[in-house]
């Protein structure tokens, strides 16, 4: 699935040159978990996708010599973090190569739900678009509104770098914790996670998925958010409670939701979420450009060389 060139010696930093064999499933598919835990039998290291979940299972079928793993992903909620510290293997992961990209992904989503692209597209292409009506096909614009963002890192503040220009009156943001340093660089204000509901115009969900933020975003934020309030997450599925969406959506509650992620992963084809014209469903694609996916690649795999080394990685998750 993901072509590198695992040696490149490269005498300017003088790395040691270190021979690695690997094996590499070579398909778009994920991997069968029963061929997963036969071909980890004695690995030093892993570079694997999201779809690959390293639990206490695979690290046992790893066995002793495993050093590293190395994720192609800035999530790491399909790594059992507790069951990597324990055995001392070290994380490898790709932040900071694809925020750009996703912010970029962000905001479409955001145009396209709240300006209705995908339900013009479809009266276009089905004989809907007839003569001129004043309110046919009418959303909700940037200008002068509120942007809100839940969980204020690099990604949330390169949306509102992105979203500035649209004339945007305010970004306010919450989080565990005010964040200043970023919060400064977009003038964001710190709020509680009621007033981020009742004050947003657009709310962009950018936080990781924890015990704390699993199923966040649910009737109580939905209750009390605007009626033209428009709902985006580009951050993980798990941390929006599905139907509480949907009810929120189908009775008006709020104006619409463009989503990248969701659970499960594909969302099958019958779930109540696709019949709503006002929620724009994406197969999680925010990171997918050529540039970006290439970057994390190569990100990946030297995390995983330089973890076989025991080396400072480029990008470690601290345990």
């Amino acid at each position: 699935r993901i072509r590198f060139n695992l040696l490149k010696k490269k005498k300017k930093k003088r790395l040691p040159f270190i021979k690695v064999q690997f094996e590499m499933w070579d398909s778009d598919e994920p991997v069968p978990r029963l061929e997963l835990l036969k071909k980890v039998k004695g690995c030093d290291g892993i570079l694997c996708v999201l779809t690959e979940k390293i639990d206490a299972q695979l690290l046992e079928a790893a066995g002793p010599n495993l050093k590293v793993v190395s994720t192609m992903s800035v999530g790491f909620d399909h790594l059992s973090l507790d069951e990597l510290k324990k055995r001392g293997i070290r994380v490898g992961y790709t932040p900071d190569v694809l925020t750009d990209c996703v912010a970029e992904l962000t905001v479409a989503l955001l145009l396209a739900t709240s300006r209705r692209l995908i339900e013009a597209t479809h009266e276009a292409k089905t004989g809907g678009w007839g003569t001129w009506r004043t309110l046919w096909l009418c959303g909700h614009e940037l200008a002068n509104s509120t942007v809100g963002i839940l969980g204020l890192g690099r990604i949330g503040v390169a949306i509102a770098e992105r979203l500035k220009p649209f004339k945007v009156k305010k970004f306010i943001y919450t989080d565990v914790a005010p964040r200043p340093e970023l919060a400064n660089m977009i003038e964001a204000e710190y709020v509680s996670f009621d007033e981020l509901a009742k004050q947003s115009d657009f709310l962009a969900v950018c936080c990781a998925l924890t015990q704390e933020t699993h199923g966040i975003c649910n009737w109580n934020l939905f209750s009390k958010m605007k009626k033209n309030a428009i709902f985006i997450n580009t951050s993980r599925g798990g941390v929006v409670n599905q139907e509480d969406l949907y009810e929120a959506l189908s009775t008006g509650l709020i104006a619409g939701a463009g989503l990248d992620v969701t659970t499960p992963e594909p969302l099958p084809t019958h779930h109540p979420l696709f019949t709503l014209k006002n929620c724009v469903i994406l197969p999680h694609i925010a990171s997918a450009s050529y540039t970006t996916r290439n970057a994390m690649s190569a990100l990946a795999a030297n995390n995983l060389l330089a973890g076989l080394r025991g080396e400072p990685m480029p990008k470690e998750l601290k345990l």
